[in-house]
């Protein structure tokens, strides 16, 4: 026999709502995770914990996207660092030791 559980929400003013404890359980979500929409014709929607491709970042994406196309446009507008820059940039960061992988403290988050 299959359980089902029902839970409802309620709407804002501004169309948004909290997604109840035992939704945010039943699919494992946390803070800033996506979900996934798919409505039906008979106007059924089934909610789901949206998947995402670990390393896909879209907004970096977009952003490379963004410089892409103008690097493609604009050819022209290129301009290589001069030496006085480069050596100042390493005077700034030069000895700093950062480790890309390792996780955000929770403050950071």
């Amino acid at each position: 026999m299959t359980i089902t559980l029902e839970v409802e929400s309620t709407l804002t003013d501004r169309y948004q709502t909290t997604v109840p404890e035992t939704v945010r359980r039943a699919l494992k979500l946390g803070k800033r995770d996506k979900l996934h929409y798919v409505i039906r014709q008979n106007g059924e929607v089934v909610l789901t914990r949206a998947t995402t491709h670990e390393g896909d970042d879209p907004v970096l994406g977009q952003f490379l996207g963004f410089l892409a196309d103008d690097i493609a446009a604009h050819p022209e507008r290129l301009q290589g660092l001069d030496a006085g820059l480069v050596e100042r940039i390493q005077s700034l960061v030069g000895g700093i030791d950062l480790d890309l992988d390792a996780a955000l403290p929770e403050d950071d988050e």
